[in-house]
């Protein structure tokens, strides 16, 4: 009788692949202004309690909000040279499957924001339905990534709600700041498959844009660093911070100078460079809370 045991390993990694977990920069990217929130949230380190469900649950719903992303472009996936080999496109894991692991994810990441207070709790419906718009997006809008940076910006009230039980005015000038961010950074993302999206119909912000597009994520990178700056500004941050905001638009710089000739792999390394501005704002918010007195 033959056994499918030895199968297992193989559908293990598949259901990783489909989960992305081999490529862990889109959970970077969702984790650094989660952290940039809860430290602002709380002036300095944040209860350990509401930091461990944060950093878990960005995990879930990115893996989440992967695996609804493959359920909607299954049919397109396979005309685009990036995404030909993904699970759901060479039947590696089955609709069914990836539906019951997205109610999985979902379902986990629900239990973790039960652990917070009620107002946190109203909020994650608002992830829950940006996380699950986004991929369809792409068909009735060339916006698609501001719906992506509303979503991952999402973690920023959610963080201030758990850590306060109120949602700060000055919050929103970080929401603001993340979603201008994302729009930047996964504009570089979508010049990767600008000219198979155009073949297949897929709408996006490096198709908008056209011609302008260096032009365009360049004003989306200063008015991001603008946003920051006023970050400082409301939450009273000292030289560390405004430091890390200046370094922050160094690597932005560098991002434009990669994408200057629109080449597929530097746009992509365009788009993989903006886990270390995460990473430096991150730094300068908690050397900052660490170092300086407010």
């Amino acid at each position: 009788m033959k056994t499918t045991v030895p199968q297992i390993p193989a559908k293990l990694k598949n259901v990783a692949r489909l989960m992305r977990l081999d490529r862990p920069i889109g959970i970077y990217l969702v984790l650094w202004p989660t952290l940039w929130a809860l430290w602002l949230s709380a002036e300095g380190i944040p209860r350990l309690d509401v930091l461990f469900i944060f950093v878990v649950g960005v995990v879930l719903m990115r893996s989440a909000g992967c695996v609804i992303n493959d359920l909607a472009d299954r049919k397109v996936d396979g005309h685009v040279a990036r995404t030909q080999q993904r699970p759901l496109v060479t039947g590696a894991v089955s609709v069914k499957e990836a539906i019951a692991l997205f109610a999985a994810l979902s379902g986990l990441a629900f239990l973790l924001v039960l652990m917070t207070n009620a107002l946190t709790v109203y909020l994650s419906f608002g992830g829950i339905v940006l996380a699950f718009c986004y991929p369809f997006m792409k068909r009735y809008t060339h916006l698609p990534q501001v719906v992506l940076g509303a979503a991952f910006a999402w973690a920023v009230p959610m963080a201030f709600a758990a850590q306060t039980g109120e949602l700060s005015p000055d919050m929103w000038v970080l929401y603001t700041a993340v979603v201008l961010w994302t729009v930047a950074y996964d504009t570089f993302y979508a010049m990767v498959d600008r000219d198979d999206d155009i073949k297949i119909g897929v709408k996006s912000t490096a198709i908008l844009f056209g011609d302008q597009d260096k032009l365009m994520t360049a004003v989306l990178q200063c008015m991001v660093i603008f946003a920051l700056g006023l970050v400082g500004q409301k939450f009273q941050l000292g030289w560390i911070y405004n430091l890390s905001v200046l370094v922050a638009g160094g690597f932005m710089v560098y991002q434009q100078y990669l994408i200057r000739d629109r080449k597929r792999e530097a746009c992509f390394q365009a788009f993989l460079n903006n886990n270390w501005v995460g990473m430096i704002v991150f730094l300068g918010i908690l050397l900052d809370y660490a170092v300086l007195t407010h």
